[in-house]
């Protein structure tokens, strides 16, 4: 059992709470973190953590093993590092940087100390996408020639404006960060590298100054080509769509699985509800108690963050752009 603080209790720092407190017995959460104490008290009490606004003053206890961070996007590379030199792994929501260079100094920080650094990719810990990964593993599919995804919802509309989740400087590209960043993390585990990207983003609907439709096509490094589009004002979609040479896959939302052959010949396969954000925070604590790595390896998820800064600079400049 590790003892965790959460830094960020607002709506997904208490979701990340929940899922494990009380019902886990590989981490507990100790404190929680946040710039106004007094308004989480009664959160506080019901989880049976201490409220704090003093991060540095956690960083100091002894008895707390681990950081979580579900911060402002922005703030989490400072606050990786601080965590990493006080010797406390880390547990990231995504994205873990907005730059590659803040990306890379986080990782390197964790490395450097030992620490184990996990990025909330909750997705991965589907039961549909797993099974998904196997049948590419076992060549069902054959070799993958083309990915398309895409991740969508009504988050824009309602998005509080005076939220820094509302600010176009914490949202490169419209939904990348909030939304898109997770189909693009699976492309990258399904396929490798991306090596360029050319990307349209656009603010068409809602009110908060950040794009809401945002488009993108990717060449891989190895000739797979791929496609992932991110709406920020319409409903809740969730789709991946591999294609091989001996036929396709569909994750049509996120507890179904289609699977195809040359001929069309499919299978549905429907999948219970999986609690995913507490098999990665129980994953991570694995991983912390020097068990299995946490199975999203940190060179995906710094390569993603120039992906994604690729995005934003293709939107704004028109042009196709080389990834780092």
């Amino acid at each position: 059992m590790i003892n965790a603080a959460i830094y960020g209790i607002g709506r997904w720092g208490q979701n990340l709470v929940k899922s494990v407190q009380g019902n886990s017995d590989k981490i507990n959460f100790v404190t929680g973190i946040t710039r106004t104490p007094d308004n989480h008290a009664d959160f506080g009490s019901e989880m049976s953590l201490s409220i704090s606004d003093d991060y540095d003053a956690v960083l100091d206890d002894e008895n707390i093993d681990a950081v979580v961070l579900a911060t402002v996007h922005s703030h989490h590379a400072e606050q990786i590092k601080l965590a990493a030199g006080a010797g406390k792994h880390v547990f990231c929501e995504k994205p873990l940087a907005l730059t590659r260079n803040d990306a890379e100094e986080a990782a390197q920080a964790c490395a450097a100390a030992g620490v184990v650094l996990g990025v909330g990719f909750a997705r991965r810990f589907l039961p549909a996408f797993a099974d998904m990964k196997q049948l590419i593993s076992e060549g069902v599919i054959g070799d993958i020639l083309h990915l398309e995804a895409m991740h969508s919802g009504p988050t824009g509309y309602r998005t509080a404006p005076d939220s820094w989740r509302a600010l176009r400087s914490e949202n490169p590209a419209g939904g990348m960060a909030a939304r898109g960043i997770h189909n693009l993390d699976i492309m990258i585990e399904l396929c490798g590298e991306v090596s360029s990207v050319y990307a349209t983003s656009d603010h068409r609907a809602i009110e908060n100054d950040m794009d809401d439709a945002t488009s993108m096509m990717f060449q891989f490094k190895n000739g797979t080509t791929g496609y992932l589009s991110t709406i920020f004002a319409t409903g809740n979609i969730w789709r991946m769509y591999i294609m091989g040479t001996k036929g396709w896959l569909e994750m049509r939302g996120e507890h179904c699985l289609v699977v195809s052959d040359l001929d069309n010949v499919t299978e549905t396969r429907n999948y219970d509800e999986a609690d995913t954000l507490k098999a990665e925070l129980e994953a991570f604590a694995d991983a912390c108690n020097g068990g299995d790595a946490f199975p999203v390896p940190v060179d995906h998820v710094v390569h993603g963050i120039s992906v994604l800064e690729a995005v934003d600079e293709s939107a704004k400049s028109g042009t196709k752009i080389e990834v780092e």
